[in-house]
């Protein structure tokens, strides 16, 4: 992290993004958040909802072009995140540390989807929005949208999101960094913060896999 923040103007956007990546996500609806081990199940290293919920379900732009639903991907875990493509440090970090974790999985990764969804509709399309990802892994989708349309998703899943303007005119996202784990059914199980490493969510997605 040393080197992403050597120069003053890096240190100004990081710092944050750093303090928003530390903090749980609670959804609106009071979702509690456990660090135990859910009954009868071995423990996940992810904060679990207690009990799981529904995924709320939403309608965006998707990277390749489709429409993309969370309901698309019933039947394989799905592993989601808020962020932006001109995120210095705390997104970058994230995808780099889901595609470590797929390619640890091997043929297992079949069955995992990584969305990622924009908090920056101003600047990340849906064209942007792929090549970005491609740079991590081209099997991830990226979710964008009307400023509305994601605001709504925001709300469902108790993420925050403010422009934060930085020298030069230019601006940084500050939002909530924690990973979200949706089983095959379509239900929230687990919420991973921002900073774990990619043999956590290997293990977690193992598991949620065996079920």
């Amino acid at each position: 992290m040393s080197t992403l923040s050597s120069s003053i103007v890096m240190r100004r956007v990081v710092a944050p993004l750093l303090a928003m990546a530390v903090s749980w996500t609670l959804l609106p609806d009071g979702a509690a958040l456990a660090a135990t081990a859910e009954r009868g199940n071995p423990a996940l290293k992810a904060g679990v909802f207690e009990p799981p919920r529904p995924a709320p379900d939403f309608a965006l732009r998707g990277s390749d072009g489709a429409e993309l639903k969370l309901s698309r991907y019933r039947g394989k875990v799905v592993l989601m995140s808020f962020g932006f493509t001109s995120c210095p440090a705390v997104c970058p970090i994230t995808l780099a540390t889901l595609a470590d974790a797929r390619r640890t999985l091997g043929a297992a990764a079949d069955a995992v989807q990584v969305i990622f969804v924009t908090v920056d509709p101003e600047r990340d399309d849906a064209a942007r929005m792929k090549a970005y990802l491609a740079g991590f892994d081209p099997t991830f989708v990226g979710a964008t949208g009307s400023p509305d349309g994601l605001a709504a998703v925001r709300r469902n899943y108790g993420v925050t999101a403010e422009k934060q303007v930085v020298s030069g005119g230019d601006y940084v996202m500050n939002h909530s960094s924690s990973i979200y784990l949706i089983d095959r059914s379509g239900r929230l199980r687990a919420l991973m913060p921002y900073g774990r490493a990619a043999g956590d969510f290997v293990h977690d997605v193992q598991l949620l896999l065996a079920q």
